[in-house]
């Protein structure tokens, strides 16, 4: 009933013991009230955390190092709502949030999308028909262009700098209209894009071609909450669900031990195709038979039973939390 923001120091590396395992307690540093369930939230910066409530109202706070405080820095009341036949009747649920300082992309249940800047009251621009469902989550294809999922299965790309309200392309996993709930894409090969759904399934798109997946993976056996990429090691992806599961999938297999894998399309980061002209890499997610015994998948939370709602990485370290009302943290992903 009564949500908060906190921050949390977990303590510096120097503090692992003999079997890797950290000691010491982590510390709360300093937490703050929030209206609404906190749906989404993201660092904007060292000292900014923007955060999407289920009131549709969006938040800056502003994290105090000097004295550990929190206080709310900038606030977009019901930047989502929903609209009755005459006026406005409540908030509508922000269901994601991304941000590339000082940018600011929010989406919500309403279907809108607004484009916020952080040291600016007005909203920069609002797309507000720009789904007839519900955006479940959104991120930066681009600096100028944007990926949103919705819950009947469709993959849009927004492109900021048209003043058109129509997405620029749109992507669907054929047949069953399976909700979308995460996306990502990944750091480096922009036109790969991982997303999850309803049905537990990973999907990789390759947006240069087709408006289907290139591929689709069978992975949870209930919703994905969550899928990211490596940000410094994108053979590496993680998913998590309301199954308890949280998997680690490895595509960089070293290919001197399969020599079979170097052909065009095959599973090897370390291939060059030579049709492109800038010897671009071919990528492990874009292989035309993603078999799993190319992947390897570990499942790092191997006895939970309760759902893992949400997941990040950095470096060797994995956050997640889950329906335990806990938080852990993982600091030896590559051990």
């Amino acid at each position: 009933q009564d949500n908060r923001i906190s921050i949390w120091s977990v303590g510096e590396f120097g503090n692992v013991g003999l079997n890797g395992e950290y000691q010491g307690e982590p510390q709360l540093l300093c937490d703050i009230r929030h209206n609404g369930d906190v749906m989404d939230m993201q660092f904007l910066d060292q000292e900014r955390i923007v955060v999407a409530s289920s009131t549709g109202t969006v938040t800056v706070f502003r994290y105090h190092q000097n004295n550990q405080t929190l206080s709310a820095n900038q606030r977009w009341e019901e930047a989502h709502y929903h609209v009755g036949q005459s006026t406005s009747c409540g908030g509508a649920a922000c269901t994601g949030v991304i941000c590339s300082n000082p940018e600011i992309v929010t989406v919500g249940e309403d279907g809108r999308i607004n484009h916020f800047r952080a040291d600016q009251k007005d909203a920069i621009r609002t797309i507000d028909n720009a789904d007839s469902s519900t955006l479940h989550a959104v991120t930066f294809l681009r600096t100028t262009e944007i990926l949103t999922v919705n819950s009947i299965g469709q993959l849009k790309v927004w492109d900021l700098r048209q003043q058109r309200n129509e997405p620029s392309q749109i992507f669907s996993l054929t047949g069953d209209r399976v909700p979308l709930h995460c996306v990502d894409r990944h750091p480096n090969q922009q036109h790969i894009v991982a997303t999850g759904g309803q049905d537990g399934m990973l999907s990789i798109w390759d947006i240069r071609q087709g408006t289907m997946p290139v591929s689709l993976l069978n992975a949870h056996e209930a919703e994905m909450w969550e899928v990211h990429f490596h940000p410094s090691n994108p053979d590496h992806l993680f998913t998590c669900s309301e199954d308890g599961a949280l998997w680690h999938w490895d595509t960089s297999t070293d290919i001197s031990e399969k020599p079979s894998f170097l052909h065009q399309g095959g599973r090897s980061t370390a291939y060059f195709s030579h049709n492109t002209i800038n010897q671009s890499v071919v990528s492990a997610w874009l292989s035309n038979d993603p078999a799993k015994d190319r992947i390897e998948i570990t499942n790092l939370i191997p006895n939970q039973t309760l759902s893992v709602n949400s997941l990040d990485i950095l470096g060797p370290c994995l956050v997640y939390g889950t329906d335990a009302e806990a938080i852990y943290v993982n600091r030896q992903l590559f051990a």
